[in-house]
């Protein structure tokens, strides 16, 4: 049984895959000073209550963009996984080609996410992870990662709002019926939710004018589901898309097929 997790700037995801399939996710806060032995309670009590203890799983693949936290997590897997885990930018071959400048600065997450949508979509691509930072990534039809957009998330522009000005308050996010706010809330939500379909709707035709061919253009990430409905600029949302590709990162470095 494989032990995959995810660690972005807010959030980090255990997911754990039976042979078969996804048999459990579990989302946690990031903190870069939680122990190994704080990890290990946290999971060993999901885990029972999936009917699954820690002794059960064997194998371990880490992607996590917080460098400070990747000591903690690697030794969760040694303590008590008793594995050596695989670490994204440290011991694994991807099996693809980063065409940017300086290729070690690609962030593992969305290394991890080319991979995860070239396995089942073919063709040009657009990867729009909405996470802390919103990336627009360009994953060419052979596969390789062509670079991208980086730009600030949805959450931290909120709080950069209401932090730095004094009147606004901190408001939750949500799809406003209309566009036209007649209160600073609506004005506020309207501002960051048609604001943010806008940037999105704006930055994927301008990367598709550039790229010069068709594109398909698929919606990950923690509040990626916020926008279905209401852009047709995404064509897919495919919340799968980075366990997919840890999992197949695993199968490549480790010639196991069958899990």
């Amino acid at each position: 049984m494989l032990l995959a997790i995810e660690q972005g700037n807010t959030n980090t995801l255990f997911a754990v895959h039976d042979g078969a399939e996804w048999s459990a996710q579990w989302r946690t806060a990031t903190e870069a000073s939680r122990t190994a032995d704080e990890y290990a309670v946290w999971l060993s009590q999901l885990l029972t209550m999936r009917g699954l203890s820690i002794g059960q799983l064997d194998g371990c693949i880490i992607s996590s963009v917080v460098p400070q936290s990747i000591f903690n997590l690697r030794n969760l897997s040694r303590r008590y996984l008793n594995v050596e885990p695989l670490v994204i930018g440290d011991n694994v071959d991807l099996g693809i080609a980063v065409r940017i400048t300086k290729p070690s600065e690609a962030g593992a997450d969305r290394l991890v996410n080319a991979i995860g949508a070239h396995l089942i979509y073919p063709g040009d691509l657009i990867i729009i992870d909405s996470g802390t930072a919103t990336t627009f990534d360009v994953v060419a039809a052979d596969g390789a990662f062509e670079g991208g957009v980086i730009a600030p998330g949805i959450n931290l522009s909120l709080q950069a709002l209401h932090e730095a000005a004094a009147m606004l308050p901190r408001i939750a996010i949500q799809r406003p019926d209309r566009v036209i706010g007649k209160d600073t809330v609506s004005n506020m939500q309207s501002g960051v939710f048609w604001g943010y379909v806008a940037l999105i709707e704006g930055l994927v035709a301008r990367i598709k004018a550039e790229w010069g061919k068709p594109m398909t253009v698929i919606g990950t990430g923690g509040v990626a589901s916020l926008f279905e409905g209401a852009t047709d600029s995404i064509d897919r949302f495919d919340p799968d898309l980075t366990i997919r590709g840890l999992l197949e990162i695993w199968r490549r470095n480790t010639h196991i097929k069958d899990i």
